[in-house]
């Protein structure tokens, strides 16, 4: 299991989507393709942008469909980020 604690990286607003991609490329996808789960702490983390979440975690789901969302766990999510979270992944389940 690989944790990435996101407020190191992004401050207490997540919303830089360059930050976000190279999560997601350099951390998240890899520890994917490995099988293994991930756990997205949020702790500290006051609010996200839509776009930032997007950009973090909808390519995994497009490559490996919504059933990576059972691998991927988001921890220490505040009810502002929880409902960007919930706003993005219905969007991807959707597509």
């Amino acid at each position: 299991m690989t944790t990435i604690a996101l407020k190191p990286l992004v401050g207490t607003f997540a919303e830089n989507k360059d930050i976000a991609r190279t999560v997601r490329i350099e951390t998240l996808a890899p520890a994917l393709a490995r099988g293994e789960s991930v756990i997205l702490d949020f702790s500290g983390i006051t609010g996200a942008t839509q776009s930032f979440i997007h950009a973090l975690i909808s390519e995994p789901i497009r490559d490996y469909g919504s059933e990576v969302l059972d691998r991927i766990k988001f921890k220490n999510c505040d009810e502002t980020v929880q409902k960007i979270i919930t706003i993005v992944t219905d969007y991807m389940q959707e597509s």
